[in-house]
């Protein structure tokens, strides 16, 4: 049996071998350079090639698509590919030799990198342009995707185009800044900043130092290190002799902290002159990466007046102010947000400026979307998605990886402080913990015996409590690892009798279905016999550890050459950029509602090479219906992203679209809305609902009555051959039914006030004056009623809402029927819809033969003074009630515009505190 490192030698030349085939290579390509490395390191008969092969074939066949961008070019001068050719790119071609040398990284993955980084490169200013400039952007990437690869090689590329300050801004927490920036040591600096921050000959190489590349010396100086107390220094940096200006280029890592932050700046502008009235720093280009760039460095003060103005441009938070002033204080700057939930930097107002400051952060110059790998499990995979033609989203299988938690509210109360003591861990704790047992013991047997493996258990936010479950958890394992070493005396060994269960009722009927979603020719299966003969292994390496900002936890996994095994117990500080290196099993209580909050808490998002089928994530119903809405939600943002792309918008019209969208309060908690926050709202070239019902009898007869009375005004129909069809009707009518019609408060798409004042600010000028009204009579209805004297046969839309008697609340979010939303138009508006369709989705690489329309482009071709109202009579027995009137819900698909008018509607912080438990 060979050594792991004779493997690896193996796999890094079968690799070189394989960049001369093209992408993706055949099996039988990457079993023949297999065996030429075998042969060529003399290993051909000490090497598993088949597993070899296995491995390689996963790498070689993931797909990355083309990312999408908007941009605003203004003021910006095309560079890169006048200049590439002339560059020496060491520090990049360093950095991806070591991607696929010591990372493994298949040819055709460092290529997509080196692309994607061009196109971030490309959008900043070359650095040896002179004059003022500013440029910012913002790179959006999916949770735990590889956004840290990313910006690493493009630090790489800049100081090679000639950047000479790199900032990066990583988290307000000792431990992500610490993570952070042992992987720029590992694959930037290429040493240890714990032994040197300065560059110096002769010091112990680290990741990338140890690479044999060029007789050059790559010479790049840190401020900053690993330590946890390595953070930016004035005094320590002083005495390292580094100022900004240097011949040599600067890297520093710091936390988004006001006196690490002041001190910065204070710093950067000792060898500043003064420049209009302020001191600038000349001929130095700098580039601030700030990572998870919308936690922190958002600014929450800003409030707006009447006008719709910011109302105080000086009135600003620390962070933002600072970090602000720090681009502002250089002659030539470059800012780039890296984050996977942009929607906080999307509300930043774009002309938002003070002399004091400088511009706040909006990316005004481009955002990039990064494409996410076909092997990467995002939260459309985890929790699946349901098809939505009308905003053309595709249906995705979820993985068979989530175990509902009901035994949580005795244990851990959801408004618990932070003296409650839990006497007893749960059974669902108590399993989840079992099943990472399971989970170790299986990738040693596959072969994973080195790698690290972490457990998260995010239940509460006092750190008290935290340390009480800690305690609970040890005395868990303590009592296993007995059990499994001695035994329990006569007894027909219990405790393997449960493991066995859990591994054959759980763990292989999910690997099966988990491979046929998600294949993966490194997924081994094994019989009970193999695993129970490493449980005992697995569990007697197992460490718990309180995650609570400090760096040195983190900092274990770099210390543990050969692997650690860890649960990790935190709260707060889990949820946001920290990494959890072989992160399988999570067991989650706490949440917030907000989109972001909730995306970046998704630890278990990311990459599973050989053990995705033994993932777990152990949570509640209602934390399962969240994740389920905003997979959704999130999903529909970025087809209007990608859709704004393909007819060259910038990030200022995706900024509007973001900020007035009917969601748009869905998706961040941004403003915190201390003392109340006006917003502004456009409905325009959107879909409103009812998807939510009141299941009191008195309040559906009312609005049943409302549809009468609407309809019998209206006359007979124009059309009745399938459904029956009003034709310019006058806002005034459904202005009208609007008034009268009492929507669920919880269907805030459909909220009647906020949609009649929105009509009514278009009527003066043109727009939504003329209505279709689509009265929609079921074809496979089991029941029928009379409506405004039209016999109708009524829908049957299904309910999910099971904790509820007095909500009705429709499956999917919907109540449209995709191919309802063209009613009104004629058959060759509608084979142009299906061209432009289909042309959409070519472009995405989707090849699809359905002709559901898309309900973006469809909208797009209503004239901006029609609308159309589709009215849905409900059957009620579908739902077990028995009412002699149907429930009638509706769909308004309103037209395209550019110059509707925006409506503007305050919230305050009850109603956020009420809608989304946080403030």
């Amino acid at each position: 049996m060979s050594s792991p490192d004779v493997i690896k030698q193996v796999k890094i030349i079968a690799l070189a071998l394989l960049k001369a085939i093209p992408s993706p290579p055949p099996r039988e390509s990457i079993r023949d350079c297999v065996n030429r490395a075998a042969i060529a390191y003399q290993q051909i008969d000490g090497i598993d090639q088949d597993k070899l092969v296995l491995e390689l074939e996963s790498l070689c066949t993931t797909l990355i698509g083309n990312g999408t961008t908007l941009e605003d070019s203004e003021d910006h001068i095309p560079w890169l590919s006048d200049r590439k050719s002339s560059i020496n790119w060491d520090f990049w071609e360093r950095y991806q030799l070591y991607l696929e040398q010591e990372k493994g990284w298949a040819p055709s993955t460092v290529n997509k990198l080196d692309d994607l980084t061009d196109q971030v490169l490309g959008r900043l200013e070359d650095p040896h342009r002179t004059g003022t400039w500013d440029r910012r952007g913002m790179v959006v990437g999916q949770v735990q995707s590889g956004k840290t690869s990313n910006y690493t090689g493009l630090i790489c590329k800049a100081v090679d185009a000639g950047y000479k300050v790199i900032i990066v801004l990583a988290g307000i927490h000792n431990s992500l800044r610490s993570q952070t920036q042992l992987r720029l040591d590992e694959g930037f600096l290429g040493r240890d900043t714990q032994v040197k921050r300065a560059y110096e000959e002769g010091i112990a190489p680290l990741g990338v130092g140890n690479i044999p590349f060029t007789s050059r010396k790559l010479i790049v100086h840190s401020a900053t290190s690993s330590e946890e107390k390595g953070d930016f220094n004035s005094r320590v940096a002083n005495q390292l002799g580094l100022i900004p200006g240097g011949h040599d280029p600067i890297l520093m890592v710091v936390k988004k902290n006001k006196s690490v932050l002041t001190n910065l700046v204070r710093w950067a502008l000792i060898p500043a002159t003064e420049h209009g009235g302020k001191r600038i720093m000349q001929g130095v280009p700098l580039l601030v990466i700030d990572d998870e760039a919308d936690h922190a460095s958002i600014n929450t003060k800003l409030t707006l007046n009447e006008a719709g103005k910011v109302a105080n441009e000086d009135d600003v938070t620390a962070i933002n102010g600072l970090i602000r002033k720090l681009l502002n204080s250089f002659e030539q700057s470059a800012y780039v947000g890296y984050t996977a939930t942009p929607f906080a930097n999307i509300f930043i107002y774009p002309d938002s400026s003070s002399d004091k400051h400088g511009a706040d952060l909006f990316p005004r110059s481009f955002i990039i979307n990064l494409p996410a790998p076909s092997n990467y499990i995002g939260p459309a995979q985890v929790f699946g998605l349901e098809a939505e033609p009308a905003i053309d989203l595709e249906r995705v299988e979820g993985l068979d990886i989530i175990r509902q938690v009901e035994d949580q509210d005795a244990w851990m109360p959801l408004n618990h402080k932070k003296g409650h003591r839990p006497p007893f861990l749960p059974s669902s704790l108590i399993e989840a913990i079992r099943a990472f047992i399971i989970t170790c013991a299986v990738r040693i047997l596959r072969g994973q015996e080195l790698a690290h493996n972490s457990m998260l258990i995010h239940v509460t936010r006092y750190q008290d409590v935290q340390k009480k479950v800690i305690t609970l958890i040890k005395d868990e394992l303590a009592s296993l690892q007995r059990r499994l070493r001695y035994g329990e005396g006569n007894d027909p060994d219990p405790v393997l009798a449960e493991f066995q269960a859990l591994w054959e009722n759980d763990f292989q009927p999910t690997t099966e279905s988990v491979s046929k979603i998600q294949p993966d020719h490194t997924i081994q299966l094994l019989n009970w016999d193999n695993v129970v003969s490493k449980l005992y292994q697995a569990v007697s390496r197992i460490q718990v550890k309180e995650i609570n900002g400090s760096a040195k936890d983190i900092l274990d996994y770099f210390e543990h050459k050969n692997g650690l095994s860890v649960i990790a117990v935190g709260g707060d500080k889990l949820s946001r950029g920290l990494t959890l290196e072989g992160l399988s099993v999570s067991y989650f209580l706490r949440a917030s509602k907000m989109y972001d909050t909730l995306m970046q808490m998704g630890r278990w998002f990311g990459y599973r090479p050989g053990y995705l089928d033994l993932c777990r994530l152990y949570t509640t119903d209602e934390l399962i219906d969240w994740y389920s809405h905003i997979t959704s939600a999130s999903e529909e943002l970025k087809l209007e992203f990608d859709h704004m792309a393909a007819i060259g918008g910038t990030p200022q019209d995706y900024g509007l679209k973001v900020r007035t969208h009917p969601q748009g309060l869905l998706i961040t908690g941004v403003n915190k809305m201390r003392a109340g926050t006006e917003m502004e709202l456009s409905y325009a070239g959107s879909l409103s609902e009812t998807t939510i019902f009141h299941k009191e009898r008195e309040v559906n007869w009312d609005n049943f009555q409302s549809t009468e009375n609407l309809l019998l005004e209206l006359g007979n129909p124009s059309e009745s051959a399938k459904n029956f069809i009003w034709r310019s009707t006058p806002a005034e009518k459904i202005l009208d039914f609007l008034s009268s019609y009492k929507a669920h408060n919880s269907c805030r798409l459909a909220n009647t006030q906020i949609l009649s004042e929105y009509i009514r600010a278009q009527i003066p000028f043109g727009e939504l004056t003329s209505w279709t009204i689509a009265l929609i009579s079921s074809k496979t209805a089991t029941n029928f009623h009379s409506i405004a004297n039209n016999q109708v046969g009524l829908t049957r839309r299904s309910d999910t809402s099971s904790t509820s008697l007095l909500e009705y609340r429709l499956s999917k979010s919907h109540i449209l029927s995709p191919t309802d939303e063209w009613i009104d138009f004629p058959d060759h508006i509608k084979e142009l819809i299906r061209e432009e369709t289909k042309k959409e989705r070519e472009k995405k690489g989707k090849v699809s033969s359905s002709n559901t329309p898309s309900g973006p482009i469809l909208r797009s071709k209503r004239s901006p003074n029609q609308a159309l109202l589709i009215i849905y009579p409900l059957d009620p027995s579908n739902i077990g009630i028995d009412w002699d009137f149907p429930i009638i819900g509706f769909a308004i698909s309103f037209p395209g515009s550019t110059t509707a008018k925006r409506i503007k509607y305050k919230v305050n912080n009850i109603y956020w505190e009420q809608e989304f438990g946080e403030v």
